[in-house]
């Protein structure tokens, strides 16, 4: 009897190792909204956040420009996050970086739609000329990652602008 009992200890000791190993259910569902977010065309990157104390877990998930239309340069905080000496754009969100040009009312609007549609984990909005970056603590599914990525996808499409120097691309001879 204590043989069969030593041998369930022994197994249930090599066992447990391999419990630990498993992935849990957040690590499931942050797999897979980020594959989803891969196969739609977003990139995900782990980096440090252009926050001065950002709070841990935060991913970036970049939306990038066509090449041919880069973005505005821009930075948008959460006011938790933002000094309160920043310039207010919409309720809940101040400029850190400010465009040197006014955006278009359809630009801003989009744009408008898009911060209005992200969670409130969502702390920091990025605009460079390849990408639109949102910097957020994946609090959504995959179901609910897919309305946040359309109005981002939309105001992407709206911020992306004439080339640099102001000429439109010609087609190859």
């Amino acid at each position: 009897m204590t043989f069969w009992l030593v041998m369930l200890f022994v197994f249930l000791a090599m066992l447990s190792p391999i419990m630990w190993l498993r992935p849990s259910r957040r690590d499931r569902r942050l797999g897979l909204l980020r594959q989803h977010a891969r196969q739609t065309g977003v990139a995900v990157r782990f980096a440090k956040p252009p926050l001065h104390a950002p709070p841990g877990g935060l991913v970036s998930y970049r939306w990038r420009y066509p090449q041919a239309q880069p973005g505005p340069l821009f930075l948008l905080v959460r006011d938790d996050y933002a000094s309160e000496a920043l310039k207010p754009f919409v309720k809940g969100w101040r400029w850190r970086i400010e465009p040197l040009r006014p955006l278009s009312s359809e630009a801003q609007q989009c744009l408008e739609q898009a911060l209005a549609a992200l969670p409130e984990d969502a702390l920091v909005l990025e605009s460079e000329r390849i990408h639109l970056t949102l910097w957020w603590g994946e609090s959504l599914d995959v179901a609910g990652f897919g309305d946040c990525q359309a109005s981002l996808a939309t105001a992407r499409d709206a911020l992306s602008g004439p080339s640099p120097s102001g000429d439109t691309p010609k087609a190859p001879r």
